[in-house]
């Protein structure tokens, strides 16, 4: 690898997922990672192994599915988990471990409860052990950026000594400030004696908004790894946005002098499935990936970019995947065409059962929408999938009755357990009313706590996406449901998001 390439490490589907209620299926999580793979990304952190069964699954199911990135699993300075970890990726044509341990003087105080010498201890020997069952080996100082510049050096050097290839200063908390940071990274690499034997590489949170100032003070600073998440999804203020820090670096390769191995065409897409599968819409003015990131209003923008493009703009709209790719289908589209063009998206259908499914909700839907643009295939996989995954409860039939000056009434027709019940209620909108009517039946005892809904596509005949965060005892789930009819939308995601509470998927943090 040459000295000006920055190695992109996606870490969506772990870190990513650690957003309340952004739980994704081992086979959201598998389409992800085939998208991520197709935008040419080195490294995919596909889970936390030991978390859950389904964890290790899906690392599995990735390490054997990516043959183009290298595929890593987290894992604490804990035996079992590094175990764990090796045989999730057994068949990984090129695996990493990942392994980590606080190192801030809060940390280890309080959180560890050990000293400093006892968590020197502990790193090697995780080192050691993943190094004996994969020769690629990340170990990560969590809380770098609060952590001790002398002991960081102390603990890095005999982490290289017992195998570790690449070397994470993780801005955990989000505390770092650019100048700071880098500063942190060059004595680093300047005082350690084997710092030659591994890449250094930075995982920015987003706290103070400045993780990708963060990531690129530290590249700068010589760090080859940045870790990142696309649309910047991550738990808290989320983490250092990919598509921003591979776009920083393409633009302002003048400047900077470095470059990655990202195929710049697949970012529009990848934000767009991450998206959907979690249900958090993008911000309009999210740079590069929001739906006005190439927008221009103004009078003078506008004339200014007719004239020549470069005046306002300091990359393509092309560059990063808008307006490319995009067949518009319709009610006369065939069933290979529609597998096709999802394939192209990075959809695969693991039965035909599953196509038929889609296929058949996709014909619903080109009878009530004329166009049926990639945003919206993708959405209604996503939806399909959703209420294949689990199905406790079940939307029969709704209808709602809303009119000027009247109470909006809403009765439902629901399965439950296979059972039908029906119910009826009035609420303060048409919504409200629908979603009281289906609680008159489960009485699930939730509450409320976010309700979101993202237009898919333009124009009055887009599909709505909802989103519902509902939390019970402590677990936080989103449910996502999408249709033209806005109130049917938000059923579907409020049933979504009960089914996923009374599945009760247990899931361990890796900070715990």
């Amino acid at each position: 690898m040459s000295n000006n390439q920055v190695i992109i490490f996606d870490t969506t589907l772990r870190d990513g997922e650690q957003s309340p209620g952004a739980s994704m299926t081992r086979d959201e999580k598998l389409c992800i990672a085939k998208q991520l793979e197709k935008m040419r990304v080195d490294v995919i952190e596909a889970g936390f192994a030991i978390a859950s069964p389904g964890d290790f699954a899906s690392v599995k199911a990735i390490a054997e599915a990516v043959t183009e990135s290298t595929v890593c699993s987290l894992s604490r300075a804990l035996d079992a988990d590094i175990d764990r970890a090796g045989e999730a990726l057994l068949n990984a044509a090129s695996g990493r471990i990942h392994t980590f341990i606080a190192t801030s003087p809060i940390h280890m105080k309080y959180k560890l409860q050990m000293e400093p010498d006892q968590v020197i201890e502990n790193a090697v020997r995780a080192v050691r052990r993943a190094h004996n069952l994969i020769s690629d080996v990340e170990f990560s100082l969590e809380d770098a950026s609060r952590s001790e510049l002398d002991f960081m050096c102390r603990i890095i050097e005999k982490v290289i000594d017992a195998g570790a290839r690449t070397i994470n200063i993780p801005d955990t908390v989000g505390y770092a400030v650019p100048e700071e940071f880098g500063y942190t990274i060059r004595q680093l690499l300047e005082r350690i004696p084997n710092a030659d034997k591994a890449i250094f590489s930075v995982h920015c949170h987003n706290d103070l908004g400045l993780a990708v100032a963060n990531s690129l003070a530290a590249v700068s600073a010589g760090a080859r790894q940045v870790e990142c998440t696309i649309n910047g999804l991550g738990e808290r203020a989320g983490n250092a946005s990919l598509e921003e820090i591979v776009m920083a670096l393409r633009t302002r390769r003048d400047h900077l002098g470095l470059e990655t191995g990202i195929d710049t065409t697949q970012i529009v897409p990848a934000s767009r499935l991450v998206s959907s599968v979690t249900g958090f819409p993008v911000q309009p003015n999210k740079a590069i990936v929001g739906a006005n990131a190439f927008a221009h209003e103004s009078g003078i923008h506008q004339d200014g970019v007719l004239k020549h493009r470069e005046t306002y703009e300091i990359m393509t709209a092309q560059d990063v995947g808008w307006n490319t790719n995009r067949m518009v289908m319709g009610k006369h589209s065939g069933r290979n065409a529609f597998r096709s063009r999802l394939e192209e998206l990075g959809t695969s259908f693991s039965s035909d059962a599953e196509l038929n499914n889609a296929f058949a909700r996709f014909k619903d839907l080109a009878d009530k929408k004329h166009e049926i643009f990639d945003e919206d295939l993708v959405a209604l996989v996503s939806d399909t999938r959703a209420a294949d995954a689990y199905e406790k409860f079940k939307l029969s039939s709704l209808n709602v009755t809303s009119q000027t000056g009247e109470t909006p009434l809403a009765q439902i027709t629901m399965m439950v357990d296979g059972q039908e019940h029906k119910a009826e209620s009035t609420g303060g909108g048409p919504v409200d009313a629908a979603l009281c009517a289906i609680e008159q039946v489960v009485a699930s005892g939730a509450s409320l706590e976010l309700y979101s809904v993202n237009a898919i596509t333009s124009g009055t005949d887009s599909q709505g996406e909802v989103t519902v965060r509902l939390e019970k005892g402590g677990r936080i789930v989103n449910g996502v449901g999408a249709d033209t009819d806005i109130i049917i939308a938000s059923a579907k995601a409020y049933i979504h998001a009960l089914n996923l509470l009374d599945a009760n998927v247990q899931k361990a943090h890796p900070q715990v």
